[in-house]
């Protein structure tokens, strides 16, 4: 991540085309390691929290994407006001915006992203691996306590007999393309798989397109009116007054109430509300363009929502329900498959929202649904989100191996039943 940051930055070519090619390799690297960061942190999180908090962990680590996107943010005003005041021109003549004092601002932009990936790569080296990996998969017991004891500052007694119980336990071996886990987790799958895919065509739709949305109710003035540095400026200081007001807040309200309501009722209201602002906006969309303030808010509430809602249970969900030895591969074919519904969301808004009338449309597309239509499908897409929720259980109060079905035998014991007694010590030994 660091590397790949920086190397997007020093993206080379003689021609754009070569720009973009070196710039999409070092992104697809980026994109490497982040699909790795994903369901590693949610799984590190959800094997060594407790069952009673263990979901505002989970979505605690997932919150601070609301002040990464913040600060992206900032980062857009801070660069392209530095190059607006240093350089008047911008001002006056819309040219000279263009490479190569502009080609600096997007670099640096794409640049500073190595920075918070840096400042935590000491500690996240430092990491050690979960003690259900290392116990049940690794079948290293002693080590798995080990690392408890470090994490936690306790002390555990690793049952060697209960490990190797488990672990030579049939019905725990089976692997992700197997009738066994089809029939215990399939559905599961399917539902968080599916419901980030739909998550992640709307969500990812409206971050990157806010500029098409904002320009379409006269927010932001039309792109030949401004420069290229003042069109960041003006893109960035709306984005983050919607992550200000909307995201972030979204992020914290899960935090907050995710073990008290339930993921489930999280996510599914969620997709309710998002349904229910996507209408409200795209129906009557032409009287919002000569009300800018009430649509503005009405579109904080849909981020506010997504992220008090399933943005962020999508990620909590599947480092619960799955096995084990399972956990981050299904968390990571989650998460791929939101990432697929973000190139869906993309694309598909990037055409979409182009004005029906070719007098009207941006040069070089061809003419499609307007901003007005594309607001109402992606209220149909939360609205089927809602639906594929149904196929996903609520972890709640919950053990993992409950959730999964790896205590059946009583074999093991959870690490979540371990609680803290007065002294901050644990009073249950380490499950094996």
């Amino acid at each position: 991540m660091i590397i790949c940051s920086l190397a997007s930055g020093l993206s080379f070519g003689h021609h754009a085309r070569g720009t973009m090619a070196t710039l999409c390799f070092f992104r697809f690297w980026l994109g490497f390691g982040i699909g790795g960061d994903y369901p590693l942190s949610a799984t590190i999180m959800s094997e060594y929290a407790n069952k009673k908090t263990r979901g505002s962990f989970i979505a605690a680590v997932f919150a601070m994407q609301g002040f990464g996107i913040l600060t992206g943010g900032i980062v857009g005003l801070v660069v392209s006001a530095a190059f607006e005041h240093t350089h008047h021109a911008y001002n006056k003549n819309v040219e000279l915006s263009l490479p190569p004092r502009a080609d600096y601002v997007w670099r640096i932009i794409l640049m500073f992203g190595a920075v918070p990936a840096a400042m935590t790569f000491y500690w996240r080296m430092k990491m050690p691996e979960t003690a259900r990996y290392t116990a049940l998969i690794a079948k290293n017991a002693k080590k798995a306590a080990e690392d408890m004891a470090q994490v936690l500052n306790v002390e555990f007694d690793p049952e060697e007999a209960k490990l190797e119980k488990f672990v030579e336990e049939p019905s725990n071996q089976y692997g992700l393309f197997t009738k066994e886990f089809l029939h215990r987790h399939g559905l599961h799958l399917l539902g968080t798989a599916t419901c980030w895919f739909l998550l992640d065509i709307s969500f990812y739709s409206q971050n990157l397109f806010q500029k098409t949305i904002f320009t379409a109710i006269h927010w932001l003035p039309p792109a030949a009116n401004m420069s290229a540095i003042q069109e960041v400026y003006k893109i960035s200081r709306a984005q983050t007054l919607i992550a200000l007001c909307g995201t972030v807040p979204g992020y914290w309200f899960t935090v907050l109430f995710i073990d008290k309501i339930g993921r489930w009722v999280i996510q599914l209201q969620g997709f309710f509300f998002m349904t229910v602002f996507m209408f409200a906006l795209g129906i009557p969309f032409h009287f919002w363009t000569h009300h800018k303030i009430p649509f503005i808010i009405m579109y904080s509430l849909t981020f506010f929502f997504s992220n008090f809602g399933p943005n962020a249970t999508t990620f909590v969900l599947p480092a619960e329900i799955f096995p084990a030895r399972l956990r981050s591969t299904c968390h990571g074919i989650s998460a791929a498959a939101g990432k697929a519904g973000a190139i869906v969301g993309a694309f598909g808004f990037l055409y979409a929202s182009e004005d029906s009338r070719k007098s009207k449309d941006d040069k070089g597309y061809p003419p499609g649904l307007g901003v007005r239509y594309s607001l109402i499908v992606l209220g149909f897409i939360s609205l089927f989100g809602m639906v594929f929720t149904f196929l996903v259980p609520e972890p709640k109060g919950k053990s993992l191996e409950e959730l999964s079905g790896e205590n059946e035998d009583d074999s093991i014991d959870a690490v979540e039943e371990s609680t803290p007694d007065k002294q901050g010590a644990f009073n249950r030994t380490i499950p094996a």
